[in-house]
């Protein structure tokens, strides 16, 4: 018998080959979905959880290899077996060197196929278990790093490493939650100053009575309530890096010390009758357009061009998405090391979920949503009913088309191929779960133009 609740997509065009691999595979105990259409095998991988694809090279629309290529951004868990009737040897190097497991030649003998599954599906689970103890060593050890594979990111990562071993000011631009502080802890780190504090406030939390305090330290006795000196974040960053989070909420009176500060590498703590020498490299950051702050009299301009030697601009989410399951990946590993949990990740659907949701609250947003769901997760796998119910209905309604015959068309269209998915194409149980008659579902699978 099959590895328990092993779940194989069969995907090939010619009908006998597809429905012989279904009957012959679902005997052995595997749990099997089949399709006809390229696109279609796509939709079945991001809507559910198969441990293998076996799929012909060539189909319509997408070949075979195009399929690989395409689940592989949704389900890496995924194993490929690629079959075809006319192989060559540089089809073969070519399906393998995608990602494909295994090549198979038709006509298929059904018990070597048989054992060649097996085989897959034990080796897939020594992956599983070999990965999920890589992710667990390396959360010990990578708790503060930037993440993304992106082309921005790339050039974010560029930058780093062009201004680390400088002593310019820097400023890093970019919206609520994108990460900025990383970015500021990743220069430090790669300076010649890593050795020295990494010192950061955050400037929207500060009380504006308390600025100049918080930023320069005071003496003993030059308020009421000053029982003993402060030094202050720059005399603290010394030798360091100081870096000011949201610089742009600074009143406009403390500004002008602030360059004198950072021009004169002096500080004069409140009440003290001589200046203190202070050597620390500033990092500040921003989600205001400081340039338009300026227009409007809230920021000072030399201040703004001492801070903006350098800037680097961290991009939304909206423009990496293909970031999203790395971060995910990251912040499960970081989660179940924290919250002693053995989850392994995501499964498809809400994987497609979380690529489709508007993340307003940015990279933030998303590790509190993942530090959430696995808490919450029963499974081995994070499921849309570990996230918040506002992220799981923001789903519907995507990437529809703004008809609303059209998108009501599409709607219905992609949740039959979900249902008939889960249920093996059955369409007795299909139309059952779907509160409708098997007539009408036939009626549905014909206008939607469902194809098997």
């Amino acid at each position: 018998m099959a590895t328990m609740n092993s779940k194989i997509l069969i995907a090939d065009n010619d009908t006998t080959t597809r429905q012989s691999l279904g009957e012959f595979l679902s005997s052995k105990g595997y749990d099997c979905a089949m399709t006809a259409d390229s696109k279609e095998a796509i939709d079945f991988v991001q809507s559910d959880n198969f441990d293998i694809l076996l799929a012909d090279v060539k189909m319509p629309k997408w070949n075979g290899t195009d399929i690989l290529e395409e689940i592989q951004k949704y389900s890496p868990r995924t194993l490929t077996v690629m079959t075809t009737d006319s192989a060559t040897v540089e089809s073969a190097i070519e399906a393998l060197r995608k990602g494909a497991v295994d090549y198979l030649i038709k006509p298929l003998d059904m018990e070597d196929l048989h054992l060649r599954l097996k085989k897959i599906a034990k080796i897939q689970q020594v992956l599983l278990e070999n990965q999920y103890l890589r992710k667990e060593v390396h959360s010990i050890f990578n708790q503060n790093i930037i993440i993304g594979d992106s082309s921005a990111m790339k050039n974010v990562y560029h930058m780093i490493e062009k201004v680390a071993n400088s002593s310019s000011n820097i400023l890093i631009t970019g919206k609520s939650g994108t990460g900025k502080e990383l970015v500021a802890r990743s220069i430090h780190q790669n300076s010649p100053r890593a050795g020295a504090p990494f010192v950061a406030i955050n400037c929207g939390a500060i009380p504006e009575t308390l600025f100049e305090s918080e930023l320069f330290g005071f003496k003993k006795g030059s308020f009421t309530g000053a029982t003993m000196d402060k030094e202050g974040v720059f005399r603290a960053a010394n030798g360091g890096t100081l870096f000011l989070d949201e610089v742009g909420e600074i009143p406009i009176h403390i500004q002008v010390k602030l360059l004198r500060a950072i021009e004169e590498k002096e500080i004069k703590p409140i009440g003290s009758a001589s200046s203190v020498h202070v050597d620390a490299r500033v990092l500040s950051s921003t989600n205001r357009d400081l340039l338009k702050e300026i227009e409007e009299g809230n920021f000072r301009e030399d201040l703004f061009y001492r801070l903006n030697i350098i800037e680097i601009h961290l991009p939304p989410l909206s423009e990496r998405k293909e970031d999203i399951p790395v971060l995910i990946e990251h912040f499960v590993r970081k989660y179940n090391h924290e919250l002693k949990r053995k989850v392994l990740g995501v499964d498809n659907q809400t994987m497609k979920i979380l690529m489709n949701y508007k993340w307003k609250g940015e990279v933030r947003e998303l590790e509190n949503m993942i530090e959430r769901a696995v808490l919450l997760c029963e499974s081995e796998y994070i499921s849309s009913k570990d996230l918040p119910p506002h992220a799981v209905g923001s789903e519907i309604g995507m990437d529809y088309p703004d008809d609303l015959k059209a998108s009501v068309r599409n709607f219905e269209k992609q949740h039959i191929i979900n249902i008939l998915g889960r249920v093996n194409n059955d369409k007795n149980k299909c139309a059952e779960i779907l509160g409708i008659g098997l007539s009408s579902l036939y009626r549905k699978i014909e206008e939607l133009e469902i194809k098997f």
